[in-house]
């Protein structure tokens, strides 16, 4: 491993962070990636101006982003082993994805639509104010599907290459990406670099979690490569396609399509094959993004016990 680590321990403490994640869930007060965000406005309020957009979202992109990751590189040497645990547990999203998505579910269950889409407006940027079950079981589903790697196993890949560090960098580094990564008036050019980072730094672990995924079809396996291999060209983010496309194909549920963003209707590609969404598949997803996670931590663990032996 790159941090100087044995394997048996980046799996000890992997496994000890997913753990302390699924007990504990996000910290109720004074989150790391909240206070993130604030300074993150506070450099995007200071440099998204004049000329030379480009470069200034780049200087933005370093000093956000930089300085935190050694700072946190310098720590784990000096605190011990036990800190690249605790930052993983503040860097992986695995109960606060079942935590923002499964009260959606109930809500679509008793039919309570207005809880529903008020619950699902918190997750997605898309308006849900007409939402039907369909279209909120559908956004749940997707965002569930994308966040499996954005929050989770991108995460869990950059923490055994690199430690505790690894995960703070690639956490802020997509958190960047979606404060930033648009393709608007605004932030078309200043970030542009976050955009293109998040890129590479998802581009590995995207495709292992769409594997993931494929592989945990069960008798859905041909379908979700299917789906991966002709829908995922079509998407507009070269990292989301992948895994949203297999993951639709895996659940067997049709995903993608008409949405509507700013009160306008916008037509997505497909994701999937099967019939339209509906509450018991955000379960469904949520399930699939869970055995992925538990998958890769038990192979991990496997590689390390073979590496003892070697």
């Amino acid at each position: 491993m790159l941090i100087g680590l044995p394997l048996s321990t980046i799996a000890l403490l992997l496994v000890a962070g997913i753990a302390l994640d699924l007990l504990l869930g996000e910290t109720r007060r004074w989150h790391p990636l909240v206070g993130f965000g604030k300074l993150v406005n506070l450099i995007e309020r200071s440099l998204n101006r004049g000329q030379s957009r480009l470069v200034r979202g780049s200087l933005a992109w370093a000093l956000a982003v930089l300085p935190l990751s050694l700072l946190f590189l310098a720590l784990t040497d000096l605190a011990g082993v036990w800190l690249h645990a605790a930052l993983l547990y503040f860097c992986i999203g695995l109960r606060s994805l079942r935590d923002h998505t499964l009260p959606i579910y109930s809500a679509l269950c008793v039919g309570d639509l207005t809880q529903a889409r008020a619950l699902t407006a918190r997750i997605v940027s898309r308006d849900t104010e007409n939402a039907d079950e369909s279209d909120l079981a559908k956004a749940s589903a997707e965002s569930l599907l994308e966040n499996g790697n954005d929050a989770v196993f991108g995460t869990l890949f950059w923490f055994v290459l690199l430690g505790g560090p690894g995960a703070v960098l690639f956490r802020l580094a997509n958190t960047l990406d979606a404060m930033w990564g648009y393709r608007s008036e605004r932030f078309n050019l200043f970030g542009r670099c976050a955009a293109r980072i998040d890129d590479a730094l998802n581009y590995v672990p995207a495709r292992l979690t769409a594997l993931s995924y494929v592989l945990l079809a069960g008798s859905g396996r041909a379908r979700a490569w299917q789906c991966w291999r002709t829908q995922a060209p079509a998407w507009s983010s070269p990292n989301a396609g992948p895994v949203m496309a297999s993951g639709a194909g895996a659940l067997g549920v049709s995903l993608g399509g008409a949405a509507v963003y700013d009160g306008e209707v916008e037509q997505r590609p497909p994701l999937g094959l099967g019939p339209a969404a509906c509450a018991g598949d955000i379960l469904r997803a949520w399930r699939l993004v869970l055995r992925t996670t538990l998958l890769w931590a038990g192979v991990v663990c496997l590689m390390a016990v073979g590496a003892s032996y070697a």
